[in-house]
């Protein structure tokens, strides 16, 4: 076994321990599949990254992303939470302020906002479609959720898969409790999301700012922005009942809600508020109609692994 580098990073928040962890393989060269996947297994965290040198001659590295079950073309979390490891590894980009990482589902431009910390990925390309009425009825028969609940529903793909409801209230997105071995049964990853009507304060922030003092840390900066929309994420099939916070999910909502004109072209996202946690997604589309998904990393634990 080789000593590699290692860092854990948490995603999507500046405050230790209130966003979504990631595990980051900064030397991936030189492991097979079953390798990377084992040890996947072994940190059970929603993904693990393994950093290798890039093929694509435009990219700055090569990403490979892990979950505890399986390999993914594409995810949002892992793709900023390894750019940061990268950079704060050493890692000099071609082009200034701009970050190409190479991954199954091609090149991924990201960036670094202006005057803060904060990365952005250019979201990719995205397909979506409706949902069939029985399909559609079973998972909202998993999330105890009535037919006046869904405003709108699509078939979100942008490498990832996720089946994504539009409810009607945030307080109906954090009410739910999923039966998680029924959408296992179903195979689906399911998002559901809903609008902060621009008069309400969002719930739950007080709570989430006590959270950050019990840190000791800058509770004003946890949920510094007042989020626009409310989001949760259940992926039973591949082991993982909720996600605290899901760029790829982010991502492919943004494109679809501010296509429909539900949303603004620039809003904050809270995610992960179910699971103690205080996920704030920055996402802008720019005048190109590219659409960018943002959010501060901090790395946690840095070291070695004996892989």
């Amino acid at each position: 076994m080789t000593p590699r580098r290692f860092k854990q990073v948490d995603v999507f928040t500046d405050t230790p321990y209130l966003g979504n962890p990631l595990a980051v393989v900064l030397d991936g060269d030189g492991l097979d599949e079953a390798a990377m996947q084992r040890f996947a297994r072994w940190t059970n965290l929603s993904e693990t990254t393994f950093v290798l040198p890039p093929v694509d001659a435009q990219a700055d590295y090569r990403l490979r992303i892990f979950t505890p079950g399986g390999e993914l073309p594409f995810a949002g979390h892992p793709t900023l939470g390894s750019c940061h490891a990268w950079l704060q590894a050493g890692g000099q980009p071609r082009e200034a302020g701009v970050i190409v990482q190479e991954c199954q589902v091609g090149r991924v431009r990201i960036r670094r906002e202006t005057g803060s910390q904060r990365l952005a990925f250019a979201a990719p390309a995205l397909s979506r479609a409706s949902l069939d009425a029985p399909l559609l009825a079973a998972v909202a028969g998993a999330l105890g959720l009535t037919a006046a609940q869904i405003l709108a529903a699509q078939r979100l793909d942008n490498g990832p898969v996720w089946l994504a409801l539009l409810l009607d209230s945030p307080e109906t997105v954090l009410r739910l409790v999923p039966d998680h071995l029924a959408l296992k049964h179903l195979d689906v990853k399911v998002g559901v999301a809903a609008v902060y009507p621009i008069e309400d304060k969002p719930p739950l922030i007080a709570r989430a700012n006590r959270e950050a003092r019990a840190f000791g840390d800058r509770s004003h900066q946890a949920m510094a922005a007042a989020p626009g929309l409310e989001v949760r994420a259940f992926a039973a099939p591949i082991g993982i009942p909720e996600d605290p916070v899901t760029g790829s999910l982010q991502a492919s909502l943004a494109q679809w809600l501010i296509a429909e004109g539900r949303m603004p072209e620039r809003y904050v996202a809270s995610q992960g508020v179910c699971l103690g946690r205080a996920g704030q997604v920055h996402i802008e589309r720019d005048a190109q109609n590219q659409v960018w998904v943002g959010g501060e990393s901090v790395s946690c634990i840095e070291g070695q692994a004996r892989l």
